[in-house]
């Protein structure tokens, strides 16, 4: 297992070092060491991620600082950082944290949850990065790095088993082609029955199966020049996703509202690792990519860089209503998304007093999503509604986001002294959008009274939003000093302002009685200040970073639930501040051992939230107000405390084989589990272990290495996301139970 931050250990094989090996990161868009950097950030090889199994998004959180994943499905996905960018499902808004592959933006979340295989590294950049990478990012960014194309000829082969019917297998292959070109081909597939029971059927759901390929090329016929093409596919059929219900929320006047409405349809309840549901619960995602990088060295060591990408994003899904009845035969969004990027980059020589990278960056994506509602012959009963307002009615609604944006960057640093830098960042991106939500004029269901069809239009009926469009102008600035204060230690203080467009919501809400112009959400701006070290101690055996922030956002941009209408929606939720601490460590004590330990303390609250929406305590009562006051409150999905550790041990037998054993800790407080901070509905903290033990050994021309692994060690029951549910109900999704496995793997 190799560390978590900034520097690896001895790659396999080479468990005599003593020391630390340098880790080299692309933060500021060059190849640097990651301990020279001004940026709060963390890194994770993919040694460490193959070892520890963190082979999916929502994994990660186990391993870094300030992480969280809300996770349902591919769609209902988010990354937050610090506590901002809780905001899955939000189909007609980008992230407030950027993913970037292979210095590709992913324009959704959802493009990124595949099986992370063949990963060079990862960088986790915490605060605004906006002005150098390609989209305004207020919270941070996530860049993945895949293994490039090798000039010699190598590959694996791995498989795994575990319980629960897990099954992995991969295989890589790279080598030259002939004596400038070379090629890697990455193959995947995964399946895993799933740990929720369907008491209605006795099916097993959460599982399914994922598959995908990548292949690349590398072109270099020279040290002054290379392009690389990179060829992409991800499938995935399962019924991730699957809630369970976790609070049936509260009573009004002595009566719980979801427990009444589900006795009266005469639905059955169950909750934990169990569900009761009588239609299909099921997702498909198809995706895929191309991306065309080249590098030029120029006369006087300039670096110039081309990076042109197009990606598509295919997303269905078919949800059940909860209960073993029938109150919705099927209901959710589908989504369909086309982008295309363009970056240009120049990057100066490193010099004596001033560097500086420069760009231009255009930005192009197609979102279009449909939603639908089929609801069956109890929708009325269950939503308490007139007789024949909503029983057999569908109900089929289609929004779309064109969106372009334009951006230019630059970035320079003056060495004032040999010990003293100032980096100064400035980048401006102006974007539009053009938009349109409708619905459908409702279908089916019976010939109903005046007070039913009215019901039925105010919930169901055809909506038109016309052309709607957004212009905004973005700026981005950073001001950063940093100390060299010995060749061991940096010293470091920045400030950082970053903005990112607004949004539409592309389902119709209240807009029929709001006006179209209720559909769209304003920018999102972040004001950041930063105060961190970074040490390099005890001959390079000893690595520890820490860092201070305050970040204040205005406008933050969050995803809320409406009881009414039984619909998620974007909207500005005021001011936000998110302030803390985070530390990194990496310590090599003696040879073969290596212990990793991250952590933060974030407090991220509202300042002012007045209107936001009500918890179902305050909802369900008679005369309840149309918003309340978050003020004051904590962010959804932010834990206040974080804790990882990691420790691997490794050694060598005279016979040349080399068992080794690694163990990981990861814990996290409780956190808000729905943006209305209802009281039944707060995510109990929780930790996981995690522990593996194998041996290597040398065969012909490779290595062999056989492990056995135990996932959540303790069967710690989590949950991961909370969502509102009608009624006044949170339902959520579980966590992996304990699950023991094992990994042949041959690498040559």
């Amino acid at each position: 297992m190799l560390p978590t931050c900034h520097l690896a250990a001895a790659e396999s094989g080479s468990d005599t070092a003593t020391t630390l090996q340098a880790v080299t990161v692309e933060a500021r868009r060059r190849s640097e060491d990651a301990q020279q950097v001004p940026t709060a950030m963390s890194v994770l090889s993919g040694q460490t991620l193959e070892a520890q199994r963190l082979y999916r998004l929502q994994d990660l959180q186990q391993a870094m600082p300030s992480l969280n994943v809300a996770f349902m499905n591919p769609r209902q996905a988010s990354l937050s950082i610090r506590g901002l960018g809780n905001n899955p499902a939000s189909d007609g808004l980008e992230g407030s944290a950027g993913i970037y592959l292979d210095n590709v933006y992913l324009g959704r979340p959802g493009m990124a949850v595949f099986d992370l295989l063949s990963v060079q590294q990862m960088e986790l950049l915490r605060g605004p990065q906006g002005t150098l990478f390609g989209k305004n990012t207020t919270a941070g960014v996530l860049n993945i790095s895949t293994r490039q194309p090798s000039f010699t000829p190598q590959g694996s082969v791995v498989s795994s088993l575990g319980e629960h019917g897990y099954v992995q297998s991969q295989a890589s292959f790279s080598g030259p082609l002939n004596d400038s070109l070379a090629g890697r081909i990455d193959l995947y597939r995964s399946h895993e029955n799933g740990y929720v029971t369907n008491q209605y059927n006795g099916n097993t759901l959460g599982g399914g199966m994922r598959q995908g390929v990548r292949g690349q090329l590398l072109f270099k016929p020279d040290e002054d020049f290379s392009l690389r093409w990179i060829g992409d596919y991800n499938e995935e059929d399962s019924s991730a996703g699957t809630r369970s219900l976790f609070s049936t929320g509260p009573l009004i006047n002595g009566v719980n509202r979801y427990q009444q409405r589900a006795a009266a349809v005469g639905a059955t309840l169950v909750d934990g690792r169990r569900v009761n549901l009588d239609a299909d619960q099921s997702i498909k995602v198809y995706q895929g990519g191309t991306s065309l990088e080249a590098n030029w060295r120029l006369p006087s060591d300039f670096q110039l860089t081309s990076i042109s990408a197009w990606r598509w994003w295919d997303f269905t899904p078919r949800n059940d209503d909860e209960l073993n009845v029938d109150v919705m035969h099927n209901v959710g969004q589908s989504a369909r998304d086309q982008q295309f990027s363009q970056e240009l980059r120049l990057a100066s020589p490193l010099g004596e007093h001033f560097d500086y990278v420069l760009g231009a960056y255009y930005f192009r994506q197609l979102m279009d999503n449909k939603v639908f509602t089929y609801y069956g012959p109890l929708a009325d009963t269950w939503n308490g509604t007139a007789q024949g307002a909503l029983n057999d009615v569908t109900s089929i609604g289609n929004g779309s986001v064109d969106t372009d944006s334009f951006a230019t960057f630059a970035q320079g640093t003056w060495h004032l002294t040999p010990q003293l830098d100032f980096s100064l960042g400035v980048r401006g991106t102006y974007e539009r959008k053009q938009s349109t939500v409708t619905r459908n004029a409702p279908a089916g269901g019976a010939p109903v009274s005046a007070a039913a069809a009215a019901a039925r239009l105010a919930r169901a009926g055809a909506y038109d939003s016309g052309d709607l469009s957004q212009y905004s102008f973005s700026p981005s600035l950073l001001a950063s000093l940093s100390w060299h204060i010995s060749e061991q230690v940096l010293g470091y203080a920045s400030l950082a302002h970053g903005e990112k467009s607004g949004g539409v919501n592309l389902g119709v809400a209240s807009a029929p009685v709001a006006g179209a112009d209720s559909l769209l959400i304003g920018s999102e701006r972040a004001n950041d200040a930063e105060l961190g070290i970074k040490t390099t101690l005890l001959d390079q055996r000893l690595l520890i970073d820490a860092n201070l922030f305050w970040t204040q956002v205005y406008g933050y941009q969050a995803n809320a639930y409406d009881a009414a209408s039984q619909a998620s929606y974007l909207t500005n939720a005021g001011t936000v501040r998110s302030r803390g601490l985070e530390l990194d460590s990496s310590w090599r004590p003696v040879r073969g051992l290596t212990l990793n330990a991250n952590g933060s303390w974030n407090d991220v609250r509202y300042l002012s939230y007045d209107s936001a929406p009500c918890p179902a305590e305050v909802a369900l009562q008679a005369g309840a107000p149309a918003s309340c006051d978050l003020s004051g409150h904590a962010v959804v999905g932010a834990s206040k405390w974080i804790f990882n550790s990691n420790a691997s041990y490794q050694w060598n037998l005279a016979n040349g084989l080399q068992p080794y054993l690694n163990g990981s800790y990861a814990w996290r407080s409780h956190a808000v589990g729905t943006l209305d901070d209802s009281r039944y509905a707060q995510l109990p903290g929780y930790a996981l272990v995690n522990l593996s033990t194998g041996l290597r050994g040398d065969l012909g021309q490779g290595q062999w290495d056989v492990s056995l692994w135990l996932k959540n060690a303790f069967d710690k029951t989590y949950y991961t996301t909370l969502w509102n549910s009608p009624n006044g109900a949170y339902t959520g999704v579980l966590g992996t139970p304990r699950t023991l496995g094992m990994t042949a793997r041959y690498d040559f």
